[in-house]
């Protein structure tokens, strides 16, 4: 009987949006472009500055301290990009599917830690080919409980019975490190997303691990 391979860990918390899909730049941006030139003309912000602002202060401050967005606009902007992401379906990252179809083959866990909604979430990986979560914790949690909370990472601890070293957090943006550090929990930053140089810096000094690849963290979590 042929050796059974090792897992680096037992359970990986992956991101979704431009980590497990292609997302911003073809569904989420584009979005928010038509909401603001409908409803917000005197608003525009590009590509680059989008994704820096979704890092850091995060998307919620993006659209009230950015923007200027108040909470009840908020809450329309949110019921268009529902709708959006409902007709448009990222796709996934080239090599994806081989990293979780191999980390479930070694009998680990796949979660899923977002700001997307669950039921989105579940469709990108059902028409993506890609494994079933264990578990998700999307954007329909109350806000206390999404990311930066730690409370995702606990619950998963607790369901899974493991250790934080035991876990991965895989994300791109600053919410999930924070998450992660808060908790304990080792930290690999998804770099493949976007070349922007303050998102990459932060990310390549703090992080516990930096991939600029979708193939350099297949090497890393399954080269014995």
């Amino acid at each position: 009987m042929a050796e059974e391979k090792k897992l680096r860990h037992a359970c990986l918390v992956l991101d979704h949006d431009d980590t497990v899909v292609n997302s911003t730049a073809t569904v989420h941006y584009p979005s928010f472009v038509v909401y603001m030139r409908e409803h917000f003309p005197n608003v525009h912000l590009t590509l680059e500055e989008y994704f820096n602002y979704n890092f850091d202060p995060g998307v919620v401050a993006m659209f009230t301290e950015i923007c200027g967005l108040t909470v009840e606009e908020m809450k329309d902007e949110e019921a268009f990009w529902k709708e959006y992401v409902r007709h448009h379906i990222p796709e996934a990252y080239a090599g994806i599917r081989e990293i979780l179809e191999e980390q479930r083959r070694r009998g680990g866990k796949i979660c899923v830690v977002s700001h997307s909604y669950s039921q989105y979430i579940l469709r990108d990986y059902e028409k993506n080919g890609l494994p079933e979560p264990d578990l998700i914790f999307g954007w329909e949690s109350p806000p206390e409980e999404r990311k930066p909370s730690v409370y995702p990472l606990r619950k998963i601890m607790e369901a899974f019975r493991l250790p934080p070293e035991e876990l991965l957090v895989v994300d791109d943006l600053k919410p999930g490190y924070d998450m992660a550090r808060a908790a304990g929990v080792p930290f690999a930053a998804a770099g493949w997303a976007n070349d922007i140089p303050k998102i990459e810096a932060f990310m390549r000094k703090n992080c516990d691990r930096y991939f600029k690849t979708v193939a350099a963290l297949k090497s890393y979590l399954f080269e014995d």
